[in-house]
């Protein structure tokens, strides 16, 4: 699991979609508005995401609403904050 949310963390595309949906959440087409690649480009970056449990999709009529898993990325950030021995809400340069 833990490879695949750092798979989807590592484009900057997913971490856009990603803050994007930390504000709401969007369709496809509301999301795709904020970039300017193809749709099916677009829907691999989704799967991505979607495969790393870092957002969720509901089927709502003829759209797929995409909202943010916020748990799994919880999870993801302290793991690595752990990993590099880091403190939440600490400062890097103590040391």
């Amino acid at each position: 699991m833990a490879t695949k949310v750092y798979k989807a963390l590592a484009d900057p595309t997913r971490r856009k979609i990603l803050q994007l949906l930390r504000e709401r959440d969007m369709n496809a087409g509301e999301l795709a508005e904020h970039f300017d690649f193809s749709k099916p480009t677009l829907s691999r970056h989704f799967s991505v995401l979607q495969e790393a449990d870092l957002i969720q999709g509901t089927r709502e009529g003829n759209f797929v609403i995409y909202r943010l898993n916020v748990t799994v990325l919880e999870e993801t950030m302290m793991a690595m904050m752990e990993m590099f021995g880091l403190e939440p809400g600490g400062n890097l340069d103590e040391k």
